[in-house]
């Protein structure tokens, strides 16, 4: 009996199927399947990637590229007068031994402590105030502390040297009447920096003040209700709800705070140029100084401080997140 090519054909396709590894075909089943999810994947996003696009370019441009440019820049000897040299990590080294760098980063340090604390507290305690007022009350209460946000960090610092003078200035004139100073705050090394850190504390409450207050009113008001009906009291209920559910707005604050403190330089540059014996020497006026000195590579010295302290800046950031972890949002 013989047998027609179809047959032969069907035969030879179910003998190669009962040949085929168990798994084969649901493996590649499981392929196709995983490929076309990743397909629908990205075509769902592309609006996303779209949207974050101009982003990513304006990052590169105007971050990530300067950041590469001067890292490599640093590598030379740059002299306004001769062409550069390539010294490689030359200047990293002499920056880093430096006594005197790591003396400003010890100011700026200094300077954190006296003032990201104190903003936090002054401004956490305003936000808790304005938030139990009335609707009008609290529109001019978030009016008149923005106020110092919009003025000047050279304006402040010029008033404020008026008003620690030691012969007619306010600040001698009130504690006077206490029967104390008068001081001479800019011109003691032990009260400059804290002097300085009073106007920094002023200019930066403000702002503070009405970031904490949005995530206060974010904060569902039933949560309050509850812990009042369990009798919490107001201390209570700022530990147990306020304070946990604002937990990454005060992160954010912390972060942005100390390195604004750490990168301060109006301040000190009005009010002291740094003094006295370098005691108000922050870092970035340390490295404006370091710029303007007459030596031939200054501009190679300081660019490499500011590459270092932008590397000390972003361990700080780390250090915190790391001790402070963020939580992620609840929503109400």
């Amino acid at each position: 009996m013989t047998m027609s090519p179809q047959s032969t054909n069907r035969l030879a396709t179910a003998a190669s199927v009962a040949l085929e590894p168990e798994g084969t075909a649901p493996a590649s089943k499981r392929r196709r399947r995983v490929a076309g999810r990743l397909s629908t994947h990205v075509m769902d996003n592309r609006t996303a990637y779209v949207m974050i696009a101009p982003m990513v370019v304006l990052l590169g441009m105007f971050v990530w590229w300067p950041l590469l440019y001067s890292f490599y820049l640093s590598t030379f000897e740059i002299s306004f007068y001769e062409e550069p040299v390539f010294v490689g990590l030359q200047f990293y080294g002499y920056v880093l031994e430096d006594p005197d760098f790591w003396h400003s980063i010890g100011i700026g340090a200094t300077y954190v402590l006296y003032t990201v604390p104190a903003i936090m507290i002054i401004a956490f305690l305003v936000a808790s105030f304005i938030r139990t007022v009335g609707r009008k009350v609290a529109g001019l209460l978030k009016t008149t502390v923005y106020v110092p946000t919009v003025v000047s960090a050279v304006i402040t610092s010029v008033v404020f040297v008026f008003m620690y003078r030691a012969d007619g200035g306010l600040i001698n004139w009130l504690i006077g009447f206490v029967g104390l100073g008068p001081f001479a705050f800019l011109s003691d090394p032990e009260l400059a920096l804290p002097a300085i850190s009073v106007p920094g504390i002023w200019l930066a409450f403000g702002i503070t003040t009405l970031i904490m207050l949005a995530g206060m009113y974010d904060i569902p008001q039933s949560y309050y209700e509850a812990a009042q009906l369990e009798g919490a009291n107001f201390f209570q209920r700022t530990w147990f709800i306020t304070i946990p559910l604002m937990k990454n707005v005060l992160l954010y604050l912390v972060v942005t705070a100390t390195i604004a403190g750490m990168q301060q330089f109006e301040l000190p540059l009005i009010m002291t140029q740094g003094g006295p014996t370098n005691s108000t020497m922050t870092p970035n006026l340390f490295i404006f100084n370091q710029f303007k000195d007459p030596t031939p590579y200054a501009t190679s010295f300081s660019l490499t401080a500011a590459l270092i302290l932008f590397f000390v800046l972003g361990g700080i950031s780390m250090l915190i997140f790391r001790l402070i972890r963020s939580d992620k949002a609840i929503d109400a």
